[in-house]
C-alpha cells in the first residue's frame, strides 16, 4: 500500500495548503490527502479563482514529485433546518469533486448529515437525497464519493453509520456505481472490535482513514499513542481484499487551546501573559517524520509497504 497523510496535520500550523504540502514532503510523505473544509464563500476553493488555488498546489506536487490521491469533502449538515446552510453546503461539496478532478484524485470522503428524531429509514432517505444532488458532477468529473461511520460519542443521539453492516446496507440503498465507503479506525475503536465490521462492509471498502485514540473520545491521534489494535486492523485489511492507500488522519495528537475533543483548561489572571497555549510548528514537524516513520514500519511488518 502507499502510504499517504492529509494536509489538515498542518491545518493549525501553516496558513496555506502550499505550505502544508511541503512540510509532508519534509517529513517523507509522497501520497497526498487533500483536506477541502471550507464552506464559506472566502474559503481558497471557493472564491473567485479558485482554480488558480488548485492549480498552485498542483505545481507544488509536481514540483516535489508528490501525487494527490485521495480528499476529505467539506463538514457540514445537509440534513439542517437551515436551507442557506445546506446549499452552501451541497455547493462546497460539489466543488470538493471538481477540485478532485482537476487534481487528479479519484475519491472523496463525504460525512452527510445527521440530526436528532429521525429513524434509520428516514436517515437513509434524506442522506441518499443530499447524495443524488452529487450525482451529475461526480458522472462528470469521475470521482468517488465515500460515506464514513462514525461512533456513539460523536453523534449522540443522532442514528449514524457505525459499524460496517448498516454501511454497505446504506451504500446499496443509494445505489451509484461511484458511491462507495471509507472506514476510519478511530471512529470505529470507539464501538469496539473491528473485524468483523470491516468484513461486513466488503467490496465497498474504498479506502481508510487510520487513526488511534483510547476508544472513549475521537481523538485522531499517530498509531500506538492510544489502544487500537493495529494487528485486527491489518487482518481484516487483508482478508476483505483492500486494495486502496494507507490514509492517515492522526491531525490531533498535539492538543490546541480550543481543541474540538475538549479544551485546556482556563487560567485567566489578569495581565498574566499565556505564552504556552498553543503547540508549535516545531512540535508537529518532529510528530510528522514519527508518523511517517511508525506508518512505514507497520506496512513493512506485513510486506505492504509501496513507494
Amino acid at each position: 500500500m502507499k502510504l499517504v497523510t492529509t494536509t489538515t496535520d498542518f491545518g493549525f500550523f501553516c496558513k496555506t495548503d502550499e505550505e502544508r504540502i511541503r512540510e509532508l514532503h519534509r517529513a517523507g510523505f509522497r501520497y497526498i490527502d487533500l483536506g477541502i473544509y471550507g464552506i464559506t464563500p472566502d474559503a481558497p476553493y471557493m472564491r473567485d479563482g479558485w482554480q488558480d488555488n488548485v492549480l498552485r498546489i498542483k505545481e507544488v506536487a509536481q514540483e516535489l514529485g508528490m501525487q494527490f490521491v485521495q480528499a476529505h469533502s467539506p463538514i457540514g449538515n445537509p440534513l439542517s433546518d437551515d436551507q442557506e446552510h445546506v446549499e452552501m453546503v451541497t455547493k462546497a461539496t460539489i466543488r470538493s469533486i471538481e477540485v478532485c478532478q482537476m487534481l487528479g484524485i479519484k475519491e472523496t470522503v463525504s460525512h452527510g448529515g445527521k440530526i436528532e428524531g429521525i429513524t434509520k429509514a428516514q436517515f437513509f432517505e434524506r442522506n441518499k437525497a443530499f447524495f443524488e444532488k452529487l450525482f451529475p458532477t461526480m458522472e462528470k468529473c469521475g470521482v468517488n464519493v465515500l460515506c464514513e461511520n462514525s461512533s456513539t460519542v460523536n453523534s449522540g443521539k443522532k442514528y449514524a453509520l457505525m459499524n460496517g453492516t448498516d454501511m454497505r446496507e446504506f451504500i446499496e440503498y443509494v445505489d451509484h456505481p461511484l458511491f462507495h465507503g471509507c472506514w476510519d479506525t478511530g471512529h470505529a475503536n470507539q464501538e469496539g472490535s473491528q473485524y468483523n465490521e470491516i468484513m461486513a462492509l466488503g467490496e465497498h471498502l474504498h479506502a481508510i482513514h487510520y487513526n488511534d485514540n483510547h476508544g472513549v473520545t475521537d481523538d485522531h491521534l499517530i498509531p500506538f499513542f492510544g489502544r487500537l489494535n493495529h494487528d485486527e486492523i491489518f487482518h481484516a485489511l487483508l482478508d476483505v481484499g483492500f486494495k486502496g492507500y494507507f490514509t492517515l488522519e492522526c491531525v490531533w495528537t498535539l492538543i490546541r487551546y480550543d481543541q474540538i475533543t475538549g479544551k485546556r483548561n482556563r487560567f485567566d489572571k489578569e495581565g498574566v501573559q499565556l505564552k504556552l497555549s498553543e503547540p508549535q510548528l516545531f512540535m508537529q514537524q518532529h510528530l510528522e517524520k514519527l508518523l511517517y516513520d511508525t506508518a512505514k514500519y507497520m506496512l513493512t511488518q506485513y510486506d505492504l509497504f509501496e513507494e
